[in-house]
């Protein structure tokens, strides 16, 4: 069978896979997020932290517990860093420096999962499980809880009510994530990934030595760091190394992971609203995106230049011989599509063009299908955008699901696109015209401009995952990565609610004969088409001084 052949059938593969859970997960999660019973152990949850799970929050109070929360779990996750060298569980660990301290608090809180450390040589078990682990969960949750909140702000009128925020963590918690991770580190587990809490081991012989191995509860933290598009792995090498990820079949259950709860969130958008087919739509925009970037990810792995890559099969480069191009390409393209950042071979080695279609995956703003939870906002934004957009094209005030889109809506849709491409550029710019920081570079010339531009794109997208070569562990790249995660994370989220809460307060608009169809094929292509426009205007100078210039170099 040829690597082409295979790869093929590893895409149809998990499309199928996807397209068999997609109905009763969706389902699933419309009635956690729409039941009126509280499980016992959720009451226990809410009493101790003094929560009334039935009071409903307008945005403001629901924006304050999203920010309250989320600040809780940055000073709670720097505090378990600084205190490494005296906590036990974590021998031969000393405590993580301030600048690193504060980069990977800030990282796992905003569902970055950014790295600028050696996992296996920096975090201990207890950070790494009680402290990483439990943000993969919760950053999760609340992606997930502020996407049912815009949700219901279609779907109800004239309340301004979003829900209540704890109500909203904890079933995503409890109902969704954690079951689903413990169905996951099992497939993992029997597939080879290890779970264990060893401490340091020499392992076989190497160059006439030995090397020396971290155990660890591995299957565990895997399981959650895809399935909530987290990305953060306990290994430097991330999903490339065995333990982790040690078979071709576990690759792509790690992707399957990583796509299926923001898939089936667009079933669960189509039943809160009360029209499946609207989700149709979304899943058609979302699929469409992330079935082209892929066949266009393997054209550019696969297409032969030059006699080495002729006589490996494609570009194997910086890929694990067991995933092979097709695998190495299927998860480059899910891991940036989506806000996990995970990888399985080093995007920095990926052809110039290859390299490109992963920092355009980030730069679409992670929407096809997105993060956990952040995909379905994100895209409902973009959404509302190309409902503007054609109602300028027939002179009709634009309509989104019974809502009217006026001055303030369009304002607070468009301070959500402008704000990620502003973190991106800015620092960026910054980072390459300052005399230090381009010491960081590995290389000269457009491929180390796109190393810089990588990791801000990452951070500011939420994504994670790195370019390689870049030396980020430093004062200024700490900090501005720092800085661009939770700009990146928060005020995005700020202009979601805010546009949340107006649609709920409005009366809905009766469907009349020009109203514009949004769940027919037609608003989906006009969807995908605004999605690159708008994506190539705002990032196409930044791409041509970087993987453009290299590629066609």
């Amino acid at each position: 069978m040829g690597s082409v052949l295979a790869s093929v059938l590893q895409l149809l593969a998990l499309i199928g896979a996807l397209a068999l859970v997609h109905a009763p997960a969706g389902s699933y999660m419309a009635k956690v997020y729409t039941a009126r019973r509280h499980l016992r152990a959720e009451r226990w949850i809410y009493r101790a932290i003094g929560a009334d799970p039935d009071t409903e929050m307008r945005w403001p109070a629901y924006l304050r517990a999203v920010l309250a929360f989320s600040l809780a779990g940055v000073l709670l996750l720097y505090v378990l860093q600084r205190l490494q060298g005296v906590l036990p569980g974590s021998p031969a660990f000393s405590s993580v420096g301030p600048a690193q301290s504060f980069n990977t608090a800030v990282s796992f809180v905003t569902n970055t999962n950014w790295q600028s450390y050696y996992g296996e040589q920096t975090m201990g078990h207890v950070v790494q499980t009680a402290g990483l682990a439990v943000q993969n969960f919760v950053s999760a949750a609340v992606g997930m809880a502020v996407a049912v909140a815009l949700v219901r702000g279609f779907a109800r009128s004239r309340s301004g009510e979003l829900g209540n925020f704890w109500t909203d963590l904890v079933r995503g918690t409890l109902r969704v994530l954690l079951p689903a991770a413990v169905l996951g580190a099992l497939v993992l587990v029997a597939c080879g990934a290890i779970q264990n809490f060893s401490g340091i081991h020499e392992v076989g012989q190497f160059m006439g030595g030995t090397q020396q191995w971290n155990g660890g509860a591995v299957a565990s933290q895997e399981a959650i760091k895809e399935l909530g598009t987290n990305g953060g792995g306990y290994f430097n090498a991330n999903s490339a190394h065995p333990f982790e990820n040690p078979t071709p079949f576990t690759n792509l259950f790690e992707i399957f992971l990583i796509l299926v709860i923001p898939f089936s969130l667009t079933r669960t958008f189509g039943l809160m609203v009360g029209s499946v087919r609207q989700g149709h739509a979304i899943l058609a925009t979302m699929a469409t995106v992330w079935v082209g970037f892929t066949a266009l990810m393997m054209w550019a792995e696969f297409t032969h230049h030059g006699p080495a890559l002729q006589a490996a099969g494609g570009a194997m480069e910086g890929k694990e011989v067991r995933f092979g191009v097709g695998g190495s390409a299927l998860f480059a393209v899910s891991t940036t599509l989506t806000s996990t950042g995970a990888v399985d071979s080093f995007h920095s080695s990926f052809t110039g063009l290859g390299g490109g279609i992963t920092m355009l995956g980030m730069m679409l703003g992670e929407i096809a299908p997105g993060g956990t939870g952040s995909g379905l906002y994100g895209m409902l934004i973009m959404a509302v955008i190309a409902v503007f957009i054609a109602g300028l094209m027939v002179g009709r005030t634009p309509e989104y699901l019974g809502r009217k889109i006026g001055a303030r809506e369009m304002k607070l849709a468009a301070c959500y696109i402008l704000v990620t491409p502003a973190l991106v550029l800015v620092f960026t710019a910054a980072s390459t015209a300052l005399p230090t920081p381009p010491h960081s570079m590995l290389n000269p010339g457009a491929h180390g401009f796109s190393e810089v531009l990588y990791a801000f794109t990452s951070a500011a997208n939420n994504n994670g995952s790195a370019f390689a070569g870049l030396n980020a562990d430093t004062d200024w790249f700490n900090t501005t990565t720092g800085l661009a995660m939770l700009l990146g994370r928060f005020l995005p989220m700020v202009f979601v609610l805010a546009l949340a809460g107006s649609l709920a307060a409005q009366r809905p608009v009766p469907v009349s004969a020009g109203t514009l169809r949004t769940e027919k094929p037609l608003f989906a292509g006009l969807l995908v088409g605004a999605i690159l426009i708008i994506t190539g205007l705002t990032y196409f100078p930044a791409l041509a001084l970087g993987p453009l210039a290299e590629g066609l170099a």
